[in-house]
């Protein structure tokens, strides 16, 4: 549905990002040339479009700054 969440990180499903036509290096940074501009791709939208992408991990919350701190909250529990 639109408005669900992942119950992990609490990151809209229904987003740009999630879907299989996502591709930054695109105009309009998506693959289906009939949907309409959305400005927000982490947020949910309501593209009839929207297909979940078939990939491993997800491209939201995945900045340098959630890596680093994962990095480091890992190397604090092993000393």
């Amino acid at each position: 549905m639109r408005t669900d969440v992942c119950t992990g990180c609490g990151s809209d499903l229904h987003c740009c990002l999630n879907c299989r036509f996502y591709d930054k290096t695109v105009h309009n940074q998506c693959r289906e040339p009939l949907a309409e501009w959305t400005a927000n791709k982490e947020k949910a939208n309501f593209c009839d479009y929207f297909v979940f992408a078939d990939r491993a991990g997800s491209a939201a919350g995945n900045s340098p700054e959630t890596a680093r701190k994962k990095l480091d909250d890992l190397f604090k529990k092993a000393e």
